[in-house]
């Protein structure tokens, strides 16, 4: 009876350990489940529902912190105090460090002393300094940056206390391309609206030139609008200068104007409306940027050789020294100095067409140079038969003087069927983020 037993136990073991070799992932799947079944079974049934539980109220007096040591917890406390400010023409260390909330006499005598120092922070007005004080306004560190003249990087320079006193660092950095989208609603002209949106003059500028056919930034009315996505170079964070207007939209007078920057790989860029047709006109509005005119094309009473006569072009009024540039495509005719004009460049365009900057403080071409629309080629003078600084601009026609208000025409062509699905792609991106600019305008608003 005994053998029976333990004959039928030896036969149960053999199946068990055939079942577990065969079939080893489906038992063990069975067994977690098992066990998992039994735990949840388990922790459910531990307690009562948790909203039969009783409430209970403990109260516990506590002993505020001493006087004393709140006091040392405060003295044990640091923080550090950043602040920002622009360099000034009339700066000297004392001042520069002054507005920076600066008070530390070591620093001061440092900036002072340093040639390195002195060069960096005050050799030109406008550069942006940063500083990291102590909370007993002692300095920490200070830093500048800015973009050398005819370099593509920037410098940074950089003095910070250390152990043994201070110690200065210049150094050359790659700028960082980005972008930025900004907007803004016209309350008195375009040019105050791009400043309330801190949006840089050379932005605005362009804003100006590519909606120079469609919007006459002249008369704009109260409560147009406009939003616009630009180029910027970057250094550690701090946009140092600004680039080309990638995408723009204004609306004037009810009427929505769209423009969208386009450039095929090895060809030359323009501006385009988003269904192709192009913006790019045969001549930019204006000749100098920022500035107004002080006499038109017409008779007037000549200001140095007193007698009525025909005035054959435009005067900009702007100070000496400000940018001219060429308001189309060209070649150089004639670069030097011509009697009343003073220094004067002409430049000569397709069908015959002239045109003619006088009076200038400078030039920076030579005859039979190939310019571009927009390069700069001189700067605003005096120089010549003028009574104060200005820009004397003509239009010649087969060598005959025209209204240069005249001349802003169409000059572009369309975008081509095989550049179509490039362009929509940029232009889709283009319209989504102008929608999101504007609706920060209208949300402003409401």
């Amino acid at each position: 009876m005994i053998n029976g037993i333990l004959a039928a136990e030896e036969l149960l073991a053999s199946r068990v350990a055939y079942t577990f070799r065969t079939y080893p992932k489906q038992i063990t799947a069975v067994i977690a489940a098992a066990l998992l079944s039994a735990g949840t079974l388990a922790v459910a049934s531990l307690g009562p529902d948790a909203s039969d539980l009783p409430v209970q109220q403990v109260l516990e007096a506590t002993a505020p912190l001493s006087f004393a040591e709140q006091s040392q917890s405060l003295e044990n406390f640091s923080f550090t105090l950043f602040r920002t400010d622009i360099t000034r023409s009339s700066d000297t260390a004392e001042a520069l460090l002054k507005r920076l909330g600066i008070s530390d006499p070591a620093a001061t005598a440092f900036v002072r002393g340093s040639s390195e120092a002195r060069n960096a922070l005050f050799a030109r007005a406008g550069r942006t300094i940063t500083a990291e004080a102590t909370q007993e306004n002692q300095l920490k560190k200070l830093s500048a940056r800015w973009i050398p003249d005819g370099d593509g990087g920037f410098k940074r320079f950089v003095i910070e206390r250390t152990p043994t006193g201070f110690a200065a660092l210049t150094e050359r950095d790659t700028l960082t391309p980005g972008s930025r989208l900004a907007s803004g609603s016209i309350r008195t002209s375009l040019f105050a609206a791009t400043d309330d949106a801190r949006i840089p003059d050379a932005v605005a500028s362009q804003l100006a030139d590519i909606f120079a056919g469609d919007v006459d930034v002249r008369s704009l009315r109260k409560g147009d609008r406009f939003a616009v996505v630009y180029e910027t170079f970057e250094a550690d964070g701090q946009a140092l200068r600004s680039g080309r207007v990638l995408s723009a939209e204004f609306e004037s007078g009810g009427k929505l104007h769209q423009a969208v920057w386009f450039q095929p790989p090895g060809q030359k860029g323009s501006y385009y409306r988003p269904n192709g047709d192009s913006l790019r006109k045969a001549y930019l509005s204006s000749p100098v940027e920022f500035s107004r005119v002080s006499s038109g094309f017409a008779m007037r009473m000549h200001p140095i050789l007193n007698s009525w006569r025909q005035h054959n072009g435009i005067d900009f009024a702007a100070p000496t020294g400000t940018a001219v540039r060429s308001v189309g495509d060209g070649t150089v005719d004639f670069a030097g100095t011509q009697n009343g004009y003073g220094n004067i460049v002409v430049i000569k365009h397709r069908n015959n067409q002239q045109t003619a900057y006088a009076h200038l403080s400078r030039v920076d071409v030579k005859a039979g140079e190939s310019i571009s629309q927009g390069q700069t080629i001189g700067a605003v003078g005096s120089t010549g038969w003028a009574t104060g600084p200005h820009l004397h601009f003509e239009f010649r026609v087969n060598g005959e003087y025209q209204d240069p208000a005249s001349i802003a025409q169409e000059g572009g062509a369309p975008i081509t069927a095989a550049l179509r699905p490039a362009f929509e792609r940029i232009a889709v991106g283009a319209r989504t983020e102008l929608a999101a600019a504007f609706s920060v305008i209208q949300a402003s608003a409401d």
